[in-house]
């Protein structure tokens, strides 16, 4: 499957998650989050530490999530990313997008002998879907 239609098929799943979605506006983590509130997508924001990002009720990992993401998107230092790749499977995540810098060629490898659709290593989401500050 093509990049594009990796990205279609992504884009066309959800609801989403934003795994490392940040309460500093600064941050692609909040970037990210901002992107699909922009487009009227229905978005869930984790992070372990704060009881909300934008207005939306954060939650600390995939597994406590109140619905069923079958994408996410992922902000999260290479480490982070490769213990999320496994949460992620366990919660039934079909879709994994880690953005730029997020990625690790062991969390692609691990995302892809695990049946996900991976996007890695190319573009971002926010260039992709359109984002405006």
């Amino acid at each position: 499957m093509s990049i594009e239609d990796r990205i279609q098929a992504f884009l066309a799943s959800g609801p989403f998650a934003v795994v490392g979605a940040s309460t500093d506006r600064s941050k692609y983590g909040n970037k990210v989050l901002r992107c699909y509130q922009q487009h009227g997508k229905e978005v869930y924001p984790i992070n372990p530490k704060a009881p909300e990002v934008e207005g939306l009720k954060a939650y600390p990992s995939l597994a406590v999530l109140p619905v069923k993401v079958p994408a996410i998107s992922v902000i999260t230092p290479p480490a982070i990313t490769e213990q999320v790749v496994g949460e992620a499977a366990a919660a039934g995540v079909k879709h994994i997008w880690m953005q730029p810098g997020a990625e690790s060629d062991a969390a692609i490898r691990t995302a892809e002998s695990l049946g996900m659709n991976v996007i890695a290593g190319g573009p971002c989401l926010l260039v992709m879907m359109g984002y405006h500050e």
